[in-house]
């Protein structure tokens, strides 16, 4: 039996500060999610809940079984499959009064504008800063606004960037706090991650999300709210507008914002667990690791780490083959690419599917 509206949303209906009125904003709202890992799979999953009208879901990656501790609305039985289209499926199942589209491919220069033109607000669930600077940037040329969040180990990090003032300016961005981006922070998958932040920054986001749709609190505007999980901490860094929407479209039309983990990978650089095992006896193969501590069913020869990965202190022997490896094949692959650049006829490969996947 399908519920109506007032006995899904009653307990939220009951809300002075809500009502009907409130709801119905809510039925009206279009909001797009980039991202559907532990952040976005969260947020959407929460504000279809609370009755957001239309939700556009976008993500180029698949689920993969070291997703599952923290992107916990998927399941063992979703591994390998597209997380957008998973994920719109469990809403559609969940929310009767939520239309959820998705879209399985990655955000572009070129393609930005189309998903942000006719959304209220975009929401920011990527662990890709070249990604989260192609949002923010969007949004400030289109006058829209974005709900970011971000995550380090144990510290998560959410704002309301670019809101409308009653002085008819906007609030700061996220260039007024990074201006610019940053080419050494690890994403989660290097560095690691607390599954408990991950869903306390997600539905810190949902709350920002609800409070700009039903004009009620007070976003998270011109401050960056940080939290640490350890400590149960946390501080507001206060952020001035400085970024002109002039200066931001500057910006954008010399920025590529390419990202190698968003790419769709060159299978010609790829080679397989099957053909990685053949060659190890190979006395001309050198494998290298581009992240430490891996559990390895083979020797490495040399272990550098991807934020120190740099041509200029490498020794490139034309002779051999190398085989770059990590835990899931993005930063090999990654690293790969940069020897493909300067070394076109160079024989290196990245492992597809990395460790995790080596059978």
């Amino acid at each position: 039996m399908k519920p109506t509206k007032n006995q899904l949303f009653k307990r939220q209906i009951t809300l002075s500060e809500i009502g009907e009125i409130g709801q119905e904003k809510l039925q009206k709202a279009s909001i797009l999610i980039v991202g559907c890992g532990g952040l976005g799979s969260a947020i959407a999953v929460y504000l279809a809940a609370s009755g957001i009208g239309k939700i556009h879901l976008v993500d180029f990656d698949t689920i993969d079984s070291s997703n599952l501790h923290r992107q916990v609305f998927y399941t063992l039985d979703d591994i390998g499959k597209p997380k957008a289209s998973v994920l719109a499926t469990f809403i559609k199942q969940r929310a009767p009064f939520t239309e959820v589209t998705f879209n399985n491919n990655a955000v572009t220069k070129e393609t930005v504008f189309g998903l942000i033109d006719k959304v209220n607000v975009v929401v920011d669930g990527t662990d890709s800063l070249p990604t989260k600077y192609l949002l923010n940037d969007a949004c400030v040329i289109k006058n829209k606004p974005l709900v970011y969040g971000s995550l380090y180990k144990f510290d998560g990090y959410v704002a309301s960037f670019h809101l409308p003032l009653q002085n008819g300016f906007y609030s700061a961005n996220l260039r007024d706090a990074f201006p610019e981006m940053a080419t050494d922070i690890p994403n989660c998958e290097t560095a690691g991650t607390l599954n408990a932040i991950v869903g306390m920054i997600a539905t810190a986001q949902v709350n920002e999300v609800l409070k700009i749709i039903t004009q009620i609190g007070k976003p998270l505007q011109n401050e960056l709210l940080i939290y640490n999980s350890l400590q149960n901490s946390q501080l507001k860094m206060q952020l001035k507008p400085t970024f002109s929407k002039e200066k931001i479209q500057k910006i954008f039309d010399s920025e590529s914002y390419f990202d190698a983990n968003c790419e769709v990978q060159n299978s010609d650089w790829l080679i397989s667990s099957v053909e990685l095992k053949e060659k190890l006896s190979d006395k001309n193969l050198e494998i290298i690791a581009v992240l430490p501590n891996l559990q390895l069913p083979f020797q490495v020869h040399q272990t550098i780490p991807i934020q120190k990965f740099s041509i200029e202190k490498m020794t490139v022997d034309s002779s051999k083959t190398y085989v770059i490896v990590c835990q899931k094949g993005l930063n090999s692959y990654k690293a790969t690419a940069i020897l493909k650049n300067h070394f076109p006829d160079l024989n290196v490969f990245s492992l597809a599917g990395g460790i995790e996947n080596y059978q």
